[in-house]
């Protein structure tokens, strides 16, 4: 009856000519992105900022629409402007957070951590799929072009031989580039959960580079390659399901980390050049200028009188005094939503938020 799931590691030799230079290609360009990563000050400036560009998108992979405006009030913890679609991008950032500190602290990723992965992002405890009836369907016509296995028996076995191929560098010599690809087709045809498979399954690609030292942070931002060529994502997924189609599927994720990879280290140089021209500004003109106050701007886009309170520790009043010298001089916008303000770093999110295309 058609394809079906098997265990991996996979019996086909998917080491083409083709995959293997492209490998080399997408190697080249994620060494440079982990080896300009440390180059910034502070890492959670790029943690904060791009993991918050890969939950917005990697959402929208999955029609959760929000603003970049709505994500970064919703970080502000202003109450009463927060949105359903922020708050599930929001827990998308905890998921990916959470993530990478259990790979980074156990070295490994097990199925329960994933199952942790997708509770955090769906905020439920309903675990695999254990009630059949489960189909993917076409968005557009509603045909069923897939469907997963239904047996939860069956779901449990090959989530754990899922976990054995993640974890156990004996079962394949594959590089680990071509593994991630393989592990992202198998999760998303297990498709385990009821909800968040797509946005859990993106998260451990990241997760899975962290594991095998291909990234240090967890800030490779694939979700917008995947938004910019959705049709041709699920058509390359459904192609090795219909006819063993996998080179194109194998070639199609390198050339996103590749892709991404350039993409993200462009953008990392612009931040660190945009850094640099504020920095002189704030040290040139601002008594009070210090490296935690510049960290703080960058980290949050959208900041406030308590982060700055928190982050320099300092007093209210003073950093109420810092902040609103720095809007009224035009360094900052300052905006307001009842009583409560807020300040944008507007050059930090003109920068972040550049259409970028890619090639």
């Amino acid at each position: 009856m058609g394809w079906k799931l098997q265990n991996l590691p996979l019996k086909d030799d998917v080491e083409s000519k083709a995959v293997l230079r492209k490998v080399a290609a997408a190697r080249s360009a994620l060494a440079e992105l982990k080896g300009i990563a440390p180059t910034m000050p502070n890492e959670a400036i790029l943690i904060n900022t791009l993991s918050l560009q890969e939950a917005k998108d990697s959402s929208e992979v999955e029609n959760i629409i929000t603003t970049h405006d709505e994500l970064y009030r919703s970080q502000l913890d202003l109450k009463d402007i927060e949105s359903i679609s922020a708050k599930e991008v929001q827990n998308y950032v905890s998921a990916l957070k959470m993530g990478f500190e259990k790979v980074v602290k156990k070295e490994m990723l097990t199925s329960n951590d994933i199952v942790a992965i997708q509770q955090t992002l769906e905020k439920n405890k309903a675990g695999f799929r254990s009630v059949p009836g489960t189909n993917l369907k076409n968005e557009s016509t509603k045909e069923v072009i897939y469907t997963p296995p239904q047996d939860s028996e069956e779901i449990k076995k090959l989530m754990s031989n899922l976990e054995s191929y993640i974890n156990d560098y004996e079962l394949s010599d594959l590089d680990p580039l071509i593994k991630m690809a393989i592990i992202h087709h198998q999760f998303e045809s297990i498709h385990p959960f009821y909800d968040g498979n797509g946005r859990t399954g993106r998260i451990i690609n990241i997760l899975y580079l962290v594991l095998n030292d291909l990234l240090d942070l967890p800030i490779l931002y694939l979700s917008r390659y995947v938004i910019q060529n959705k049709s041709d994502y699920y058509k390359l997924l459904q192609g090795v399901r219909d006819n063993n189609e996998w080179e194109p599927w194998i070639l199609f994720i390198l050339d996103a980390v590749e892709k991404t990879s350039l993409q993200t280290i462009d953008m990392i140089k612009e931040m660190k050049t945009l850094m640099q021209e504020i920095k002189i500004e704030l040290r040139e003109n601002y008594s009070f200028y210090s490296q935690d106050l510049l960290n703080n701007l960058f980290k949050h886009p959208y900041t406030k009188i308590s982060f700055l309170e928190e982050e320099l520790g300092v007093s209210r009043p003073t950093a109420s005094n810092y902040i609103n010298r720095l809007a009224k001089d035009g360094v900052l916008q300052m905006h307001k939503v009842h009583r409560a303000k807020y300040y944008i770093n507007f050059r930090l999110y003109e920068l972040l938020h550049r259409e970028r295309k890619f090639n």
